[in-house]
């Protein structure tokens, strides 16, 4: 037996060798995405630096539009073109529906239970569902499009007060997260918390947990890419997301709990008439359907509406009055634009936008150049595929550079230039301008997006007149963050344009 084993033991290193030798044989006739060197255990991650979207774009020009990349222990494929998005949102649509499993989805998501970051499934079709009958529906859009006019009639009116019809500084970059935060908590919960009408300490704790949030969720987690530090929670990120989901939880647990509390008024005669909120909508499901609607589903989905809802909007209309204020005669064109078509004896309103093309087109213009995301959300293989003729192996990320495409010269002309009047020739159709993604996981709140920014940049420059503060151009360093922040939060100077008075003075 003894010497049996040792005459097996060369055929045994042979079947090893051999083995091998195929199994390196398999791997070299992969035909992988370009790549750059790596480091041992970091792969590329000494290449990051920030902002991330420039850096991947400074590599996609050197090394093609589909890029693998090794973050650590993930692999990444990094695509910017319309031909490769296409392919990754429509032949592997299905492949790409996945999210990558991150501690963000964990503790700050209730465990990959929101819209955006639930795993593909039957979880995730539900959540589509409902997003799309109850919030942005037609119909629901048109029923809550009085919240919208309110609260952009509320924004003028602070303006106008500020102002004493005077010019007076303005710090715009708060006003626009205010805003976009009343219209979806409005919409979500029936009530507003930020403005000169409403300062308390349940709005102000709020409002730090938000910041917090969104700045926690825009940072890179190294724990997510080299899962050994996740052993000794490097640098404590694990414990801050759950000190902070904690917060956001309990917030949102109240929210719930003042509902169910109201309706039971409700039912007993004592509360007066009132519009029904998204959350009032959620309980009713939920006593129809308790298995699929738990509080931490409502929660979930309260949160993805109220976060995604504030950030890219807020942000998309800092970016737009910081390019308008810095192209003077861009900002004429649009103002007189609506002059002709809404007039000076009322205040712009929804119906409007629609004939109002060139403002449409400023708003497709910041789209192009400054994207709320700069990437699209990460998505993430579930089988092996092909994208733009090279391999892809499952369980990488796939990672959309829109700042790229977006400036991409081959697909725009002066593709560095704020020029809203390309959008009247250049075909802006397919996957050159998708900023709010695309395929079966692009963003569901698109058109209810589209419209507050719409209706707020247009009012703010029906009424005022707007100036930067001396002479120098606004700052448009971006900055990080969840969204694409500017680096200098917008401060302007602000006054009501003399025509409009009468209609301001009336608010």
């Amino acid at each position: 037996m003894e010497a049996a084993s040792w005459l097996s033991l060369p055929l045994l290193l042979t079947l090893i060798f051999v083995s091998k030798f195929i199994l390196q044989k398999l791997v070299n006739n992969k035909n992988y995405p370009p790549s750059p060197p790596s480091l041992p255990i970091l792969g590329h991650l000494h290449l990051l630096k920030v902002p991330f979207h420039r850096t991947l774009h400074e590599l996609s020009a050197k090394y093609g539009h589909a890029l693998l990349l090794r973050f650590g222990s993930r692999k990444v494929l990094v695509v910017s073109s319309p031909a490769a998005v296409e392919e990754c949102f429509t032949t592997n649509d299905v492949i790409f529906a996945n999210r990558p499993r991150l501690l963000a989805g964990k503790h700050l998501n209730y465990n990959y239970k929101t819209i955006g970051l639930s795993s593909y499934g039957e979880q995730w079709r539900n959540l589509r569902r409902l997003a799309s009958l109850e919030l942005f529906s037609t119909a629901r859009l048109a029923m809550f499009s009085s919240i919208r006019q309110e609260e952009v009639l509320l924004l003028l009116k602070q303006l106008f007060q500020d102002s004493n019809e005077k010019e007076v500084k303005v710090k715009l970059s708060s006003r626009f997260v205010d805003l976009a935060f009343n219209v979806m908590m409005r919409m979500v919960a029936g009530k507003r918390y930020y403005g000169k009408d409403v300062v308390d300490k349940e709005a102000s704790q709020f409002r730090d947990i938000m910041r917090e949030f969104a700045e926690i969720h825009g940072t890179m987690n190294l724990n997510d890419l080299l899962p050994v530090l996740q052993w000794v929670d490097f640098q404590g990120v694990e414990r801050r997301m759950k000190r902070l989901m904690k917060k956001m939880d309990t917030f949102l647990q109240y929210l719930v709990d003042e509902h169910r509390k109201m309706r039971s008024e409700s039912s007993l005669g004592s509360s007066g008439d009132r519009k029904m909120s998204l959350i009032d909508v959620l309980i009713s499901l939920q006593k129809k359907q308790p298995e699929l609607y738990s509080d931490v589903d409502i929660k979930a989905f309260m949160l993805t509406m109220l976060v995604a809802g504030t950030e890219t909007s807020a942000t998309t209309m800092e970016w737009a009055m910081s390019l308008l204020l810095n192209h003077p005669q861009t900002a004429k064109k649009a103002v007189a634009e609506i002059d002709t078509h809404v007039g000076l004896d009322r205040l712009l309103d929804e119906a409007d936008l629609s004939k109002l093309n060139y403002l449409q087109n400023v708003i497709n213009e910041t789209f192009r150049l400054y994207p709320a995301l700069p990437f699209l959300l990460p998505h993430e293989s579930s089988n092996d595929c092909t994208v733009y003729g090279f391999d892809v192996p499952r369980g990488t990320m796939l990672l959309v550079n829109l700042w790229t495409i977006h400036r991409d010269p081959r697909l725009w002309a002066e593709p560095t230039a704020f020029m809203p009047e390309r959008f009247e020739s250049e075909e802006s159709e397919g996957y050159k301008l998708i900023p709010f993604g695309a395929g079966r996981r692009a963003c569901p709140g698109a058109l209810l997006a589209r419209q507050v920014i719409g209706l707020a940049l247009g009012a703010l420059i029906q009424a005022f007149e707007w100036g930067r503060i001396g002479n120098e151009e606004i700052n448009m360093t971006e900055g990080t963050g969840l969204s694409m922040p500017k680096a200098e939060p917008l401060e302007v100077l602000c006054k009501p344009r003399q025509a409009i008075t009468n209609l301001l003075s009336a608010l």
